[in-house]
């Protein structure tokens, strides 16, 4: 497993639901009931509590963030956020998803969390351009941690090789600043 860390931030190939830190984060539908991708993946990985659970919620908009009980997955949280689908850049989705960084991580202070996994929000089914969502998230999270302090660990999780490569460029970069080819 190749690995690239930059300061505080790491990005690997891996699965999420096996990540041994604080909190994982979950790219949840608006109704946080489970679906598929990364979302049915934790629901399975975490059991039936975890859906009892987000039950209880009410449901979660687009670029928020809720927390629950990591149940039988190795994190103690799940951090669930509501990436934008990709409808061309016209309707806010930029800043949408980085606020699903944002707001993940400042439930995860709030939390006194040291550590944290992303997957990659956005860019499966909502079909958010690669490189372009991998960009927002390396830079929202590099100015998040400015402010915080006490998250330690925070690791973008790739399923797969290409999205580990989209991210070993961009955290290669100074200030993890991706290529303006939009």
């Amino acid at each position: 497993m190749e690995i690239l860390a930059v300061g505080r931030m790491t990005a690997i190939q891996g699965d999420i639901t096996r990540q041994k830190v604080d909190a994982i984060v979950n790219a949840a539908n608006t109704t946080l009931l489970g679906g598929g991708g990364v979302d049915g993946a934790i629901h399975r990985a975490a059991g039936p509590e975890l859906l009892a659970e987000c039950r209880t919620l009410g449901g979660c908009s687009t670029g928020d963030a809720k927390i629950t009980q990591g149940y039988q997955l190795p994190a103690r949280f799940v951090i669930h956020t509501v990436g934008p689908v990709w409808h061309g850049g016209k309707q806010g989705e930029d800043e949408l998803l980085a606020n699903c960084y944002r707001n993940s991580l400042r439930l995860a202070a709030s939390k006194g969390i040291h550590s944290i996994a992303f997957p990659c929000i956005s860019t499966g089914v909502y079909r958010f351009p690669k490189e372009r969502a991998a960009g927002i998230a390396v830079k929202t999270v590099g100015d998040c941690l400015k402010h915080l302090q006490d998250l330690e660990k925070v690791i973008f999780v790739c399923f797969g090789p290409d999205d580990l490569r989209i991210y070993q460029n961009i955290l290669g970069k100074p200030e993890g600043q991706a290529d303006e080819k939009r």
